[in-house]
């Protein structure tokens, strides 16, 4: 039987982190903006899968930058 593959291990994959409600609040707050002037990233996304999201969480992306250490995204789950 062949191994299952894990989306989240490769290596052109970044780093996704589900907010708390805190840090949620914290980023609208800092960016001046509601929850649905986010950008979307999908429930079924294999990339956050493991992280069992529910609608309306924020997602962190970290990802690496040529001309920047790193750099935050920040998405948030709608169904799909």
């Amino acid at each position: 039987m062949a191994e299952e593959f894990n989306i989240t291990k490769h290596s052109l994959v970044p780093e996704h982190s589900r907010l708390t409600e805190e840090e949620r609040n914290s980023v609208l707050e800092e960016y001046n903006i509601k929850l649905n002037q986010l950008p979307v990233i999908l429930q079924s996304d294999p990339a956050i899968e493991s992280l069992k999201p529910e609608i309306g969480d924020v997602i962190k992306i970290i990802r690496d930058s040529p001309t920047n250490i790193k750099q935050e995204f920040f998405r948030v789950v709608v169904h799909g």
